[in-house]
């Protein structure tokens, strides 16, 4: 999805007043109504109406009709612009440059913020694929209040940056985290490829112990990643590993904890014996009386994310996401050929192609970083300083070269 923040620019504080009342007004209703809206805001007469009447041209809302009235609902582009205006006024981001990856209920973007240094933004989409699947399903919220991709997103962001921030405090190879706001995360960039990109390496040996050891670590300290994979895994040049993607992962006193660490380590032995040919007999088990070093989902409980906000999200991610997770893992690993999927890029060539940090420089819609229906010519195969060889999309800049 295209996040457009040029008109953020040109909108008033009035408009975002009334933008905020019907995200309030959402909480308990479906769609909101004017006088609600006019009562939130505290904009009174024909005023409300004008700015109404313009965030649905702008269409940052949309307007819809029950069997009582009509009201109005908040979509994707205006909650983007409430998140944004918060970061904005945190002096967190000031510019935005160019989507640089698009997963199935996310987009990934590189922005700048007063110190004009490049950060990554990532925006929680659930809802845009799945949540359709969960509507009618009200125990995944409390009683009071209604299903909403607004609350799924929230929690799934709040996680996010919750279990991300406590990694990094623990010297953990994750980005570095910024801030949170609503749906949005803020996150350091990282100079690396996706292990997915990564077509050969030199010692294949060396970097399976490397994420074994990890995948332990993280199990030593209470965690269980959850959604391990080369999917998930960033490759520096120096043949460091940075994890990412924290939404799915979970605590080791989780009920199918087992199952969780055993589906991350059998993505990895797989991958590794697909791709580059290793395999080895050494692998981690799940040991759920193994000593911990910390118990690090406690300290994320004490942080704000609490253990009912967990049961939450991890209820919607298990039971509407297991099915469409494994057959898509099914998919790809019974299949000799590449199969697309959606992914995040965070590599240095890719990013630098972006150049987006000059102030108030507007979004521009990257697309997918990834297509089997295009040519090979669409791609270009290199070697890294270590010796890694690496697959990515060729560039504008590429084509000049030659």
């Amino acid at each position: 999805m295209r996040l457009d923040a040029k008109a953020l620019r040109y909108m008033s504080s009035d408009d975002f007043r009334v933008l905020t009342a019907i995200e309030v007004g959402s909480r308990n209703h479906d769609i909101v109504p004017t006088p609600i809206i006019a009562q939130l805001s505290h904009i009174r007469g024909g005023g409300v109406n004008r700015h109404i009447s313009d965030l649905v041209k702008r269409k940052l809302i949309a307007s819809e009709t029950n069997s009582k009235y009509i009201g109005y609902k908040l979509i994707y582009a205006g909650y983007d612009y409430l998140a944004l205006r918060t970061l904005s006024k945190r002096g967190t981001v000031t510019s935005v440059g160019n989507q640089i990856g698009v997963g199935k209920e996310s987009d990934i973007f590189v922005v700048a913020g007063e110190d004009e240094e490049q950060v990554v933004l990532k925006v929680h989409r659930l809802g845009r694929q799945s949540f359709r699947n969960v509507k009618n399903k009200r125990d995944y919220f409390r009683q009071d209040q209604s299903p909403s991709w607004m609350y799924m997103s929230r929690l799934s962001a709040m996680k996010e940056f919750a279990f991300m921030k406590v990694l990094h405090e623990h010297g953990f190879p994750v980005p570095r985290p910024v801030d949170q706001n609503r749906h949005v995360v803020v996150m350091g960039l990282v100079d690396a490829f996706p292990l997915r990109q990564i077509t050969e390496v030199g010692e294949p040996g060396k970097l399976y112990s490397t994420l074994m050891d990890l995948i332990v670590r993280l199990a030593k300290h209470g965690l269980i990643h959850g959604d391990f994979n080369e999917f998930n895994i960033l490759l520096q040049e120096n043949g460091e590993p940075v994890l990412i993607d924290f939404p799915q992962m979970v605590s080791t006193s989780h009920p199918n904890a087992e199952y969780y660490f055993n589906r991350d380590v059998d993505c990895i032995r797989t991958f590794f014996k697909r791709r580059f040919g290793y395999e080895s007999v050494l692998y981690p088990k799940f040991r759920l009386d193994e000593e911990k070093e910390f118990s690090l989902d406690v300290q994320v409980a004490a942080s704000g994310f609490t253990k009912k906000d967990q049961a939450q999200l991890e209820k919607y991610q298990e039971e509407v996401g297991a099915n469409q997770n494994e057959a898509e893992a099914s998919d790809y690993y019974n299949n000799d050929e590449e199969v697309s999927d959606e992914e995040f890029v965070y590599s240095g060539d890719e990013a630098s192609d972006a150049e987006p940090s000059a102030k108030g420089k507007e979004a521009v819609d990257g697309g997918d970083m990834a297509g089997d229906d295009e040519s090979d010519s669409e791609f270009i195969t290199e070697t890294d300083k270590l010796g890694n060889t690496v697959r990515r999309r060729r560039t504008p800049a590429d084509a000049e070269g030659n």
